[in-house]
């Protein structure tokens, strides 16, 4: 569900005339019975709420005195969010002849016309009071409280996320608590202006126009409005013409797929940042730690240590907070295990908290395999709310294509991208012309939506993500990213799966071989196409252009050019037996 649960209005919204009809009450028995819960934001006092409204024991919360005080139905705990209102404050009112005056356990209320002298008094007695109007009621609170604070309070309490809330409301001390929902309703006897403002408006009034959102929320969970709250929708990027292209945060079902370097990363950080600074939780799955630097995010897991499901579960309990799930400290074949072993365990606290909003899965060829049932069974229902990042969509299994609704084709060939996507469906793809996309360019095809694929211009990030500086110099770099010393007839199969090992494997490998693939320029084409460092790159490659150097003066020159821009352990651990690293080391004692 997207719609956990329903904030409402008390006066002129739920209730008319100050009762509440029973088609109403009814209504509210419906939603409960849908598994949502029920919020009360009212500008009331709580003895006059009580005594006018015996039915509070629907709601999970009430937020009264619009905002200064939270009440527990369930257990009548009150909460003072607020600071009690200023005695002289009181007393000087009632000297300016302002009647009648209502003091709450915060607020200060009168009436319309009396709101010039409240705004004297608070001047002349330079107070930092704010005013609040309702219609004809004119309330005075702290500053900064407000519904919306006060609604705030109540869904932090309740682990919900603003963004799976519903709203309603019909005046103006409303506006700030509709704002802060992810749907914002008006009911028809609304003001004008919170009409205006509103996603939408409800065709009845008062209780009427709640039932009526009630129904739709029941039976669609407003799955019909999303197009008319664009207001939340995620800047991706900007299309040829100049318009911008946007998603819906709860809709996004994306797939970025295409050659290494090619922007990828880009597009999905944006993405991220966005949402980061939309307050939509995501949760990263960052095999390859490509995310361990991002500011947005606490990272779980590193180099030496794999996170566990619990450690996720229990971080994301906090709706502000988001995570990357770092599983570079697994081995390489326990990573779609642990992925799968976590994937039910999110899909259950998204039913019952409507969160994380939104998961990226990073190479996600390698999590979800073609080859491997286990991950189509555990997407016998696609993901919503996913976007996948890929080199190659062919690999990934068919269970977790089919729920894309969007493909994202970067870097070289992006005619042969969706090819490949529509063949691993066994479904046609629109046939485009195989031109190579510029840097920042990608091609879109909402496949859904039975639009052409277009060009769009990729919005970048604020800051762009540092490279994975850890990961290259100690992480696991896959089999096939991976260095391997060969030698010059193919006798040896080192593997170094990070810089680290690959330093060390250079120091242990005969002369022949380092030369061999030094005279190639294979170390610079891996700095390149691999560690994605182009500085590196250029640096290895005036050293591989060097015929004078000696294997020791080369392979000094690369050590020292490669440490100049990682950080690498301060000691060298003995390698574990049976690895590559290992193999090396012995070798090269034997050689000595």
């Amino acid at each position: 569900m997207r719609y956990l649960a329903l904030a409402c209005d008390y006066d002129g919204t739920l209730a008319h005339h100050g009762r509440v009809a029973e088609s109403t009450l009814a209504a509210l028995e419906r939603l409960l019975a849908s598994g949502r819960k029920l919020i009360l934001v009212s500008g009331r006092e709580l003895p006059d709420l009580l005594a006018t409204f015996p039915h509070t024991n629907l709601f999970e919360r009430v937020v009264v005195e619009n905002g200064a005080l939270l009440y527990h139905p369930a257990s009548r705990e009150e909460k003072l969010l607020a600071e009690p209102p200023p005695q002289p404050f009181i007393a000087e009112l009632r000297q300016r002849g302002v009647s009648p005056v209502s003091v709450g356990r915060s607020i200060v209320a009168t009436w319309h016309p009396h709101e010039t002298k409240v705004m004297e008094a608070i001047r002349d007695l330079g107070l930092e009071l704010q005013v609040i109007f309702n219609k004809d009621a004119v309330m005075v609170l702290p500053t900064g409280v407000n519904k919306a604070s006060g609604l705030r309070m109540a869904l932090r309490e309740l682990g919900l996320s603003p963004h799976n809330i519903a709203g309603v409301g019909d005046a103006e001390n409303d506006h700030a608590f509709l704002s802060l929902c992810e749907c914002a309703a008006a009911v028809d006897n609304a003001l004008p202006m919170l009409k205006e403002r509103a996603d939408f408006v409800t065709r009845g009034g008062h209780g009427t126009g709640v039932a009526e959102l009630i129904d739709e929320i029941v039976a669609t969970d407003l799955a019909n409005r999303d197009n008319v709250m664009t207001r939340h929708y995620i800047l991706a990027g900007t299309l040829e013409n100049g318009d911008e292209y946007r998603l819906s945060p709860h809709a996004i079902n994306l797939l970025i797929a295409g050659t290494s370097g090619s922007g990828k990363s880009t597009l999905a950080t944006g993405l991220l940042e966005r949402l980061e600074e939309a307050k939509y939780q995501f949760c990263v799955i960052d095999p390859e730690g490509d995310y361990a630097t991002f500011t947005g995010a606490t990272v779980l897991g590193n180099p030496e240590r794999g996170p566990t499901v619990d450690e996720v579960l229990g971080l994301l309990q906090k709706p502000s907070v988001n995570a990357v799930v770092n599983l570079v400290g697994l081995p390489i074949v326990d990573r779609p295990s642990f992925f799968l072993s976590l994937l039910p365990r999110l899909q259950e606290m998204r039913a019952r908290l409507g969160r994380p909003h939104c998961l990226l899965v990073d190479e996600a060829h390698h999590l979800l395999p073609t080859s491997w049932e286990l991950g189509n069974v555990a997407l016998s229902r696609p993901l919503d709310g996913v976007i996948y990042v890929t080199v190659h969509a062919s690999m990934m299994a068919p269970a977790a294509l089919a729920g894309v609704e969007t493909v994202v084709a970067v870097g070289k060939a992006p005619g042969a991208t969706l090819a490949e996507f529509g063949t691993a469906l066994g479904r046609p793809a629109p046939r485009i012309p195989d031109d190579d996309l510029p840097p920042g360019m990608v091609l879109v095809w909402p496949r859904h939506a039975g639009e052409r694929p277009f060009r769009m211009q990729i919005a970048p990030g604020h800051t762009e993500r540092r490279r994975h500086r850890r990961k290259y110099a100690e992480g696991e770099l896959p089999p096939e990213r991976s260095f391997y010393f060969r030698g010059p007839e193919g006798k040896l199969n080192l593997r170094a799966q990070n810089l680290f090992l690959f330093l060390q494997l250079a120091e242990g490998v005969d002369d022949a071989t380092w030369t061999h693939h030094l005279r190639a320029g294979e170390y610079s084409q891996w700095f390149r196409a691999v560690i994605k460092d182009d500085e590196l790159a250029a640096e290895a490659a005036a050293v591989e252009e060097q015929a004078t150097l000696s294997p020791a003066e080369s392979r000094k020159a690369i050590r020292e050019t490669v440490e100049r821009h990682y950080t690498l352990p301060a000691s060298t651990p003995m390698p574990m037996p049976g690895t590559d690293a290992a193999k090396a080391r012995k070798q090269s004692e034997q050689e000595a």
